[in-house]
């Protein structure tokens, strides 16, 4: 029990404060790494997906048109651009030590934009498509509020 009360009292010791901070920049870094990692795998496999959801699509009967919805391919495009919304984000955390917050909100923004346009009218109510309007609107307000305090604190 001793050892472990030695080693609390020197990570809480302020000498040992930017160790420690080192530390868990180190394990921040590793951490979004990995994520970034595992993000190029779900982008390869969501393209792979789409490209073979597209070759099927088009050489089933009847040929060059397809069964399934434009709307539900569309999602699936959709899908791969906030995969790289969301790799970008990553990106510049790693080369800027910051979340931007700006990229934070546009990847949300298409996100809902996603939901709206496969919208399905069979499953959900228009009060469900009230609420994604009003969380676009939500968005569209804190990317100006942020722009505008980006703007404000450059000059």
């Amino acid at each position: 029990m001793k050892p472990i009360h030695r080693y609390i009292r020197l990570i809480l010791s302020k000498d040992q404060d930017l160790l420690f901070l080192s530390l868990l920049r180190t394990f921040e870094k590793i951490l979004s790494k990995l994520l970034a990692i595992c993000l190029m795998v779900v982008v390869f496999v969501a393209v792979f997906d789409l490209f073979k959801v597209l070759i099927i699509e088009l050489q089933t009967e009847p040929f060059g048109f397809f069964n399934r919805s434009l709307i539900e391919i569309f999602g699936l495009f959709l899908n791969i651009l906030i995969a790289l919304e969301l790799l970008e984000n990553i990106t510049v955390y790693l080369k800027d030590n910051v979340i931007q917050v700006e990229l934070v909100i546009v990847t949300a923004m298409i996100a809902v934009a996603r939901k709206i346009i496969i919208f399905d009218f069979g499953k959900y109510e228009g009060m469900d498509l009230l609420a994604l309007g009003f969380a676009i609107v939500c968005l569209a307000a804190s990317f100006w509020m942020v722009k505008k305090l980006n703007v404000n604190n450059k000059h």
